[in-house]
């Protein structure tokens, strides 16, 4: 053989570096090494003087990997003290429900978590079926609970162990108070400021008992969280439209807390519902890498959807589809603890989630006659202006928020705010009656939502969003970072809306400078600026060295380039310094 045959043929078997294979199924070079990830979480202890070793709350708990000693028994036994803690602090005297998704690290977490709550002697309940629980399912039971006229055990609270749609190798854990909702930054703060003061202390004051006692504890109980979520759907979603329009969904659960449920969803409500992939592996070796050539269970992004996009363009073979038709009439998939929704359709491959929420709500507030007629339209203030488009044209008043969906547990909890959502995939809203389904993201009832709008219209959301777009524009959004020390994220945190000189963006004149939302006067932790046709708003990073610039134009992707050159001009003038 030549040299250069040679040449040719290394070349053919050099494996490409992994973000360059985004979009691809995963290699085994890409793949967790499970036993070697909990080994490190029982065998790593964190430095408590490493910040990055620290128990840490962001706005969905404290998440990290037990190789890099971020998350680790140490943390969870500390974590968990700290709930019970607060707890009692808060006189919150009922029973904690539990439950965990499907990552490794999970079911170890559970455990550690068990040893030190019934350590302490509080009634936990987890799940009856011994399976996996999404993060709105257990929402949704917590405000069972406290409603049930016949709870004599006092207001339940809960935990889940999950780090979301992360990669395999981190672990997560969140607390959920008595509203079922996220727990606000006073929460959090203090139970994470307490947490590192038990493992500065080398968790002297911990309780906690072995974990076969724990398991025969007393106060050791189960609930049935499937059952609970599965039965009282019809009173959020038009499953009978959906059934009686034969809608035929695809649902993904993406090897997440959801694959026990879909398959029950569609069988007790009598649903056309094929559960495309009910595997579950904990290096989840059957994902596509994302765009950095992670493994990320992120149900918004093309590349970890591949697999179910390029499924809908595949030609119809079964009895009910047509030569060249997709096999679904919506295809969905949800991330590890199921509170975000990806919505996949033939026509429109997967919708972009602030054209979803756009439609959602437009559809919602149309269709939801028994809701309070003066309830706002929640969104985040990285959310798309389609949105405040749709709701001026609804006659809703828009009620802008900061990032973080604990900011609408109030309103859906009173009715004042039907519907809450955010840019990343996530939200909820109301029962037809007005009230409470989830006050946590519940990507379950986005995806059915999806599914009666087709029953309902007709059409497919992608179709709905291109009426929306005759009639609002067609809005260009991205997401850009940019590097920042931690003292330039610190001065853009707390910059002042008379820190900006400019008094144009992008050849518009700046009609709005923001660092409270005008939802609530709320801090929003950086800055938005907005003009008649576009808006930009920059935030830190909380885990890296870096901002955010969120942007957005209803003119073109040519001018979105330009607002987003602005506005990192005009937030580095001011974080310089």
């Amino acid at each position: 053989m030549s040299s250069e045959n040679a040449s040719a043929d290394a070349d053919a078997t050099r494996v490409k570096p992994a973000a360059e294979r985004a979009g691809t199924r995963a290699l085994a070079q890409d793949l967790v090494d499970v036993p070697a990830l909990l080994a490190a979480y029982a065998e790593l202890h964190p430095d408590p003087a490493n910040p990055a070793q620290q128990v840490s709350f962001g706005t969905s708990g404290h998440r990290g990997s037990s190789l890099k000693a971020s998350f680790n028994e140490d943390h969870i036994a500390a974590i968990t003290q700290a709930i019970v803690d607060y707890r009692a602090a808060q006189g919150v005297t009922g029973p904690l429900l539990m439950g965990k998704d499907t990552h490794a690290l999970s079911g170890p977490a559970q455990d550690t978590a068990l040893e030190v709550l019934l350590g302490n002697g509080v009634r936990t309940l987890v799940d009856s079926r011994d399976g996996y629980t999404p993060t709105p399912a257990l929402s949704h039971a917590i405000l069972a609970l406290n409603t049930d006229p016949s709870n004599k055990e006092g207001q339940a609270d809960g935990i889940v162990i999950t780090p979301s749609h992360n990669p395999p190798t981190d672990g997560g854990i969140k607390y959920n108070p008595p509203h079922g909702g996220p727990a606000d930054t006073d929460a959090t703060n203090w139970i994470a400021d307490r947490a590192n003061t038990l493992l500065a202390g080398g968790l002297a004051d911990v309780q906690r008992i072995p974990l076969a006692e724990a398991r025969q504890h007393e106060a050791l109980g189960t609930y049935d969280f499937l059952d609970r979520y599965v039965t009282d759907l019809p009173t959020v979603i038009d499953l009978d439209a959906i059934r009686q329009a034969r809608v035929r969904i695809g649902a993904d659960p993406m090897g997440g807390a959801s694959v026990g449920y879909w398959g029950e969803i569609g069988t007790r409500h009598g649903l056309d519902l094929t559960v495309v992939n009910p595997k579950v592996d904990p290096q989840w070796g059957f994902m596509s890498l994302d765009w950095d050539g992670k493994i990320r269970m992120d149900c918004s992004s093309p590349n970890a959807m591949a697999s179910l996009i390029e499924r809908m363009r595949s030609e119809g073979t079964g009895e009910n589809e047509s030569a060249g038709a997709a096999p679904f009439d919506i295809a969905t998939g949800n991330d590890a603890d199921a509170d975000r929704h990806g919505i996949v359709t033939g026509d429109g491959g997967l919708m972009n989630p602030n054209h979803f929420l756009a439609v959602a709500i437009d559809y919602l507030y149309r269709h939801r006659h028994g809701w309070p007629a003066g309830a706002g339209v929640g969104k985040t203030l990285v959310s798309s202006s389609m949105i405040d488009r749709v709701a001026a044209g609804l006659g809703r008043p828009l009620v802008e928020v900061p990032v973080g969906f604990k900011w609408f547990v109030p309103g859906l909890l009173d009715g004042t705010g039907v519907f809450g959502g955010e840019e990343s995939a996530g939200a909820s809203f109301v029962r037809f009656d007005g009230s409470a389904w989830s006050t946590d993201k519940d990507g379950l009832l986005l995806c059915l939502l999806a599914a009666e709008i087709h029953a309902v219209t007709g059409q497919t959301p992608s179709e709905y969003y291109a009426e929306l777009v005759e009639q609002y524009g067609d809005p260009v959004y991205a997401r850009i970072d940019a590097p920042a020390t931690a003292e330039q994220k610190a001065r853009l945190k707390k910059m002042s809306p008379s820190d900006v000189a400019a008094d144009t963006l992008a050849g518009e004149p700046i009609t709005a400078k923001m660092t409270e939302a005008p939802g609530n006067g709320a801090a929003i932790g950086g800055l938005k600026v907005t003009t008649e046709n576009a808006w930009f708003a920059a935030r830190p990073s909380g885990t890296e060295d870096v901002y955010k610039i969120y942007a957005e134009s209803f003119i073109s992707a040519e001018h979105l380039s330009h607002v987003q050159a602005e506005a990192k001009a005009i937030v580095d003038s001011v974080i310089a310094g």
